[in-house]
């Protein structure tokens, strides 16, 4: 039986809303933020998974919460799973950087981290990532689910490094969306991991007239 990993991008900061560049630094949920964990939980709970790990983060520490709960299951806290680190470029909003640095920010939003001069190099963030979630994936028994709550640019490049892909394949993925998930799933007869789905999200429920 294959073993399923689930990928999932903490909910939303006030930071994420106003388009402030977050990295490394702590910035908590917002209260949409924590709606959408809280809804997130039970769909994701729903899937039996039998291990939880986390970004030790404060976003993804509060994200990780609602499931743990639902689940019954203790998270384990990683830094391998941390957002790339922005450097001197954490704490700006997306116009200040435009402003300051053009050219950098241009580069930056086509998915080119390594434009920023002092940030993590995404080598290094996919490698870090590559090995905490292969070895999640190494703990789990043959039809276990695993779930790793992390953040968007360090999953989408986590994704490409696990599926084997060029290195700036993972470029052709889209952001996800706060609380958004990926499902990776091992083929049946020779291993490896496949990419299922992309962006899940759980929508809002729309309030009912009457």
């Amino acid at each position: 039986m294959s073993r399923t990993l689930v990928l999932l991008r903490h909910g939303r900061t006030a930071w994420n809303h106003a388009g402030r560049i977050q990295g490394h630094l702590e910035v908590p949920l917002d209260e949409i933020g924590l709606a959408q964990a809280e809804r997130t939980a039970p769909v994701l709970a729903a899937l039996g998974p039998s291990i939880v790990w986390c970004s030790d983060l404060a976003r993804t520490r509060q994200t990780v919460a609602p499931l743990g709960a639902t689940t019954g299951l203790e998270p384990r806290f990683d830094p391998r799973l941390r957002e790339f680190g922005f450097g001197e470029r954490e704490g700006l909003t997306h116009a200040e950087f435009r402003s300051a640095h053009p050219e950098e920010f241009a580069r930056f939003r086509e998915g080119e981290y390594d434009a920023v001069p002092t940030a993590e190099r995404t080598s290094a963030v996919a490698a870090r990532m590559h090995e905490a979630l292969t070895e999640l994936l190494a703990t789990l028994e043959p039809g276990q689910t695993g779930i790793a709550v992390s953040h968007g640019a360090a999953v989408r490049v986590a994704v490409g490094a696990l599926l084997g892909w060029p290195d700036r394949l993972f470029h052709t993925l889209r952001g996800l969306d706060n609380c958004g998930w990926v499902v990776l799933r091992e083929h049946p007869e020779h291993g490896g991991l496949r990419l299922e789905a992309y962006n899940r999200v759980v929508p809002e429920t729309p309030a009912v007239a009457g």
